[in-house]
């Protein structure tokens, strides 16, 4: 299945201020928005840019406008956040109708949606991707939960169940494992091709807590094992090999050959989210600490950075410090973090860049308290005393 590397089809964060300076109407929305809608500018703005009248979800890539389940996933959850249930209810409506052939319950959504060779509109890879699907399995129970919605409750837990049985496997000295999707991850010899990125803790605790499987328990131990492992001096990469007899080795045969870039910064994210006494906290900060050292020290994350060596490409574009801000005020670091919201400021995010922008969303957003999580991963929404 594998996804554009870089999804560079993306990456913007103007700061609230700037993004409603770029979308004018966002800020009637925002303002004007009743029903019990929170206000988040930058949510308003996202939607202006990126979501279409039917609720996809339109990226920016050379693809000409192409869909990925990640991006109905994450704007799912963001609709959430903002108690924006229209916009989740159209979002769902679309991703099921248009990626699931109309029934989520009988299958996963299909990662990739475009325009095909032949000039139609539809599905392009049927394969599914796994940080999609629990992202939306988390979306839909805390959806049911904070709305009070049994549908989406059960929603959640029958696309949880697939999830086990159609995206893991057993791995030796692993144990029970998330894949990136269904097919094409599982490499001859007793080797694995895993995605650190796709492993948020927050979400395998809530899943875990969840009850839907004890098997989820044994995911919360594989995904800290997969994140601490591949990234032996502290940098994570985008992809890791995993073998039976050797433990975690260099992707080599990837594009990226061992190196950090546009998957990999979520992993940073993803571990300055959780909250203070989420269980593996401590041990993953302490594992990625040599991330905010080089921040503090350079100015600014690397686009790229050798998870071995630390050799890095050079500086990111400013979505990736949107991105850091959490682990960074999760780490303690206020040099490195003062930093990045100076950078933010003298270096806005690029208003039509999809994947900059929805960095901005999880990080700004949990930065300036839109969103916050229990050490069991349940969603404490602004909007919800």
């Amino acid at each position: 299945m594998t996804k554009p590397v870089h999804r560079r089809a993306a990456l913007q964060t103007c700061a609230s201020a700037a993004l409603l300076a770029c979308f004018p109407g966002a800020q009637a929305q925002s303002t004007a928005a009743g029903g019990g809608r929170t206000a988040w500018p930058a949510w308003d703005a996202f939607k202006a840019q990126f979501i279409n009248e039917g609720g996809r979800v339109v990226s920016d890539d050379d693809g000409g406008g192409q869909t990925y389940s990640e991006g109905q996933s994450y704007a799912l959850f963001f609709a959430l956040v903002a108690n924006d249930r229209p916009m989740f209810e159209k979002l769902l409506r679309w991703t099921e109708n248009n990626l699931c052939e109309g029934d989520m319950t009988a299958r996963l959504p299909a990662w990739l949606w475009g325009r095909r060779p032949d000039g139609t509109w539809g599905v392009i890879d049927s394969n599914a991707a796994s940080d999609a699907d629990l992202w939306i399995a988390y979306a839909l129970g805390e959806a049911g939960r904070l709305w009070n919605e049994r549908s989406y409750r059960a929603l959640s837990a029958l696309l949880a169940a697939r999830v086990l049985r159609e995206e893991t496997a057993d791995i030796p000295g692993l144990g029970p494992t998330l894949l990136p999707a269904p097919k094409g991850f599982v490499q001859p010899n007793g080797r694995w091709r895993l995605n650190p990125s796709y492993m948020p803790m927050h979400l395998m605790h809530w899943l875990a807590a969840s009850d839907y499987d004890p098997q989820w328990k044994k995911l919360v131990d594989s995904s800290l094992k997969v994140i601490r492992g591949a990234s032996p001096k502290g940098f994570t990469p985008d992809w890791t090999v995993y073998d039976a007899k050797q433990g975690f080795l260099v992707d080599t045969e990837g594009k990226e050959k061992g190196q950090g870039t546009y998957n990999a910064i979520r992993v940073y994210l993803w571990a300055g989210v959780m909250h203070a006494d989420a269980p593996g906290r401590k041990a993953l900060l302490d594992t990625l600490a040599p991330m905010a050292r080089y921040v503090r020290e350079q100015g600014y994350p690397p686009e790229s950075i050798d998870i071995l060596t630390g050799q890095a490409s050079g500086p990111a574009p400013s979505g990736f410090s949107a991105a850091i801000l959490p682990f960074l005020r999760a780490m303690g670091d206020d040099k490195a973090l003062q930093s990045q919201r100076m950078r933010l400021e003298a270096r806005p995010l690029r208003p039509k860049a999809y994947y900059e922008q929805v960095l901005a969303l999880f990080g700004q957003g949990a930065f300036e308290g839109q969103y916050r999580f229990t050490a069991t991963g349940q969603l404490l929404a602004r909007w919800k005393p």
